[in-house]
């Protein structure tokens, strides 16, 4: 119902109640979300501890990440989770894996509950279950487009409600379907992961779109690697905030595929390919 209803109203009233402004405010808070929200503070820092931040800065990259409108922090991570531990399996569910057709994977991924009769047991850390921030953005994570909805509107009317709250939501988490869908069934490889059955791709094209998220057979290898993009031309926009916020102070022991044990099974396909990747090795920082 809830993703349901963004993406109706998005279709129904986007196209009424357009305006240069409201298309404006629509990119910058999709880009401030799904860049510095969902891709660096829910994806790099909270599922994979993929650097270290102030307490204050992880809240808000979180906090950006759930207004991204797909779960709350703990919800997020479960998500993640499930998916990564059946792809990681010998065999795997189509519906996990994306071998699903392109329209019937997009209802169900977006538009159903998955229920298991005998699921795998996750343990979400105490630091994540016990801490009040966490507990109440999980609590409330759909609530919290409300102050932001009451905003837009008082500034820029209905065109800005809209284009602020359901387009800008209905586009990220259908984007977001769209590029898992499609980097776990085609595309150019740099790495496989003997022993798993679903791989990670990566959709080039989509490389800035996703703020570096694109480069998901370097992420299958490497998911503690902060960086994504290791190849120069690699646009990977996500790490390069990450090293603004280094450079300020406010992250640090940002984890790069040189400074991480490989995961079992890793293999770098053979150059003559042309789609290999080198891995780039750094002294750890001071």
């Amino acid at each position: 119902m809830w993703i349901g209803g963004m993406q109706l109203s998005a279709l129904l009233l986007g196209p009424v109640f357009v305006t240069p402004g409201a298309v404006a405010l629509f990119m910058v808070t999709t880009i401030v979300t799904l860049c510095a929200g969902h891709s660096v503070g829910m994806h790099r820092l909270l599922v994979h501890r993929s650097f270290s931040a102030k307490p204050w800065a992880e809240y808000v990259l979180v906090y950006l990440g759930t207004l991204v409108g797909m779960a709350g922090p703990v919800g997020m991570i479960r998500l993640h989770d499930m998916r990564d531990w059946a792809q990681r399996q010998p065999a795997c569910h189509d519906l996990h894996a994306n071998r699903l057709p392109l329209w019937r994977d997009a209802v169900l991924q977006m538009h159903a509950r998955l229920v298991l009769a005998h699921p795998p047991r996750f343990v979400v850390e105490p630091r994540i279950t016990g801490d009040r921030f966490y507990r109440w953005l999980e609590a409330s994570w759909m609530l919290q487009q409300l102050p932001w909805a009451v905003l837009f509107y008082a500034i820029g009317g209905l065109p800005w409600l809209v284009w602020g709250i359901p387009v800008r939501i209905a586009v990220s988490l259908t984007g977001h379907w769209l590029v898992v869908h499609l980097t776990h069934r085609d595309g150019p490889q740099g790495w496989i992961v003997e022993g798993e059955s679903v791989q990670g791709h990566d959709l080039p094209a989509a490389a800035w779109l996703t703020f570096g998220e694109a480069w998901h057979s370097t992420h299958h290898a490497w998911p503690e690697s902060a960086r994504l993009g290791t190849e120069p031309g690699q646009a990977d926009p996500g790490w390069w905030l990450l090293r603004g916020l280094e450079r300020l102070g406010l992250v640090w022991d940002l984890k790069e595929p040189g400074l991480l044990e490989p995961r079992l099974g890793v293999r770098k396909l053979p150059s003559d390919t042309g789609q290999a990747r080198s891995v780039h090795f750094h002294a750890p920082s001071s």
